[in-house]
């Protein structure tokens, strides 16, 4: 994919317009990079002053549009100006398949303005894991994208919503393994970014002694940002002292730091009894040596004043409400005879119970949440 270099003053105006790409003079040459269309005066306008627009070769494609800009680390505010001459019904990643957008339909003719904001770092997805590409990518698609404007602008102040976790909360690299984390950043609008360093395989002790995990987090956390953490899954052979240990030290960090934690019970396994219930240790974790991980967690919430999201609780009833046959589209069971990994269907449903949570509970401004 072509990169927009952009250096000094011009990237604090990275742009990108791209106007009825979903029309079918357009998608006739999907292939060269999309211009702006002279009929695009047809499509009624939005305000100069809302996103100011430029055409630039940053984007390729017609569906999906994708765009590129070579930008350093960081949080950057983007709003996108969707809609065209046609109906479309857009969505929008951003990085490593993080939805930073849910399915948007526009009306044929009409235009409507969205505003997110995108966490840039490097590696992208997982901290342990491949690089990536480096800069911003941003993906437009759907069953009908229609991309007409792009501004991209540097957003260094954003408050931060930091996760910690396993491989069911990060930003899973091939589909269709897919984390909760990894849908959260679409049922928030531009004004809190979500910085995803939750890493496959992670214990409670392993996150603390890693490099790039704890160690890497901690020094990034400002006064005001939000922490949650969710680890249990392989705490198969910890102790119960060892694991309260472990998440204490991590709630004492963030707290030094200015930050609040958020304890996240985590998700349950989809292993039925029987009687179709999850009323057992292997669906809600409790590991080798017996310990009740997400009991001692609600423990440790009580026992220290930090907020709790009782997902275990939540994807339970939810699990258990579906049955053991609809309950299968909400992990890999099918693909991959995974009952502990999600779809994009599961982690989509979990990060709205989390969403559901953080806003419940006034975990972060009202306004903030789609």
């Amino acid at each position: 994919m072509p990169a927009v270099r952009r250096t000094g003053p011009a990237l604090l105006t990275a742009l990108a317009a791209v106007t009825a790409l979903a029309t079918p003079a357009v998608a006739a040459s999907a292939s060269a990079t999309p211009a702006v269309a002279a009929s695009a005066t047809a499509v009624p306008a939005v305000a100069a002053s809302a996103v100011p627009d430029e055409a630039t070769a940053g984007c390729t494609g017609s569906a999906p549009v994708v765009c590129h800009f070579d930008v350093a680390p960081g949080t950057y505010r983007v709003t996108a100006r969707i809609g065209g001459a046609t109906e479309g019904r857009t969505t929008v990643t951003a990085e490593t398949r993080r939805t930073v957008l849910g399915e948007t339909p526009t009306a044929a003719g009409r235009q409507v303005v969205r505003s997110f904001t995108v966490n840039v770092r490097e590696p992208e997805g997982e901290p342990t894991g491949a690089s990536g590409s480096p800069g911003l990518d941003l993906t437009f698609g759907g069953p009908a994208p229609l991309l007409a404007g792009l501004h991209v602008t540097p957003a260094s102040r954003t408050p931060q919503l930091f996760l910690i976790g396993d491989s069911t909360v990060c930003d899973q690299l091939g589909s269709p393994y897919t984390g909760w984390g990894q849908e959260l950043p679409q049922y928030l609008r531009a004004g809190i970014s979500v910085a995803n360093y939750a890493d496959s395989g992670e214990s409670s002790q392993t996150y603390l002694d890693q490099p790039q995990l704890f160690p890497t987090v901690r020094p990034l956390i400002r006064r005001g940002d939000t922490v949650l953490i969710q680890l249990a899954h392989n705490d198969k052979q910890t102790t119960e002292a060892d694991y309260r240990a472990n998440l204490t030290t991590m709630i004492d960090a963030i707290r030094a730091e200015g930050g609040r934690p958020v304890l996240v019970t985590p998700v349950v396994r989809r292993w039925f009894n029987a009687d179709g219930t999850l009323d057992n240790g292997t669906a809600l974790l409790v590991n080798g040596l017996g310990v009740d991980l997400p009991a001692q967690i609600r423990l440790l919430a009580a026992a220290h004043d930090v907020p709790l999201v009782d997902l275990t609780a939540l994807t339970r009833q939810r699990v258990e409400e579906l049955g053991p046959d609809a309950s299968k589209a909400l992990y890999l069971t099918d693909e991959k005879r995974d009952n502990t990994h999600t779809s994009e269907r599961g982690a989509t449903e979990y990060a709205a119970m989390v969403r559901d949570a953080l806003r419940d509970q006034h975990l972060l401004p009202g306004r903030l949440f789609r």
